[in-house]
C-alpha cells in the first residue's frame, strides 16, 4: 500500500507541475493578445470526436434557429 500511495503522491506533484506549466503558457498567450477563454474552448473542441462535434453543432443551430437567434 505504501508504494501505491507514494506513486499517487508523485503523480500529484507531476500534475501540479504540469498545471503550473500550462498556466505559464496561457499567460504567455494572453500577453501575445490571444483570448485565453477561446483558446481553452478550441482545445476542448479539438479533443472531441469530429462526428460528435458536428452533431452537437447541428443541434445547437437547430435550437438557436427555433429561438429566432440565427
Amino acid at each position: 500500500m505504501r508504494t501505491i500511495i507514494e506513486r499517487i503522491e508523485r503523480l500529484e506533484e507531476d500534475k501540479a507541475a504540469v498545471m503550473a506549466d500550462m498556466k505559464e503558457v496561457f499567460l504567455e498567450a494572453k500577453g501575445e493578445g490571444y483570448d485565453v477563454k477561446i483558446l481553452r474552448k478550441v482545445i476542448r473542441i479539438r479533443k472531441q470526436d469530429k462526428a460528435k462535434r458536428q452533431e452537437e453543432d447541428a443541434i445547437l443551430d437547430l435550437y438557436l434557429s427555433a429561438l429566432g437567434e440565427i
